[in-house]
């Protein structure tokens, strides 16, 4: 008969290094307007799945999008001006 033990320590069991460094959660929060904006047009278009589209999940699913691509664009537009260093 085989004994089943618990696997906990090696799953819960992380180095220090496999943590996120201060720069990738800098990252994170910097793309967090667009991570939210995604997640808003998500829930509008799950919301539709199993019954039929009314007009208002049609404007809900319209200001979502608009969302997604001004964080975008706004994303983009930190991001060029970062690396450019400003006007030549």
């Amino acid at each position: 008969m085989e004994h089943i033990v618990t696997v906990q320590d090696a799953v819960t069991a992380f180095a220090p290094w496999l943590e996120p460094t201060n720069a990738e959660l800098d990252a994170i929060e910097l793309e967090m307007p667009v991570i939210t904006a995604d997640v808003e047009l998500l829930d509008a278009q799950i919301m539709t799945i199993d019954r039929p589209v009314t007009e208002l999940d049609t404007r809900r699913i319209r200001r979502a999008r608009r969302r997604v691509l001004a964080a975008r664009r706004e994303l983009s537009n930190q991001a060029a001006t970062t690396t450019s260093g400003g006007a030549a």
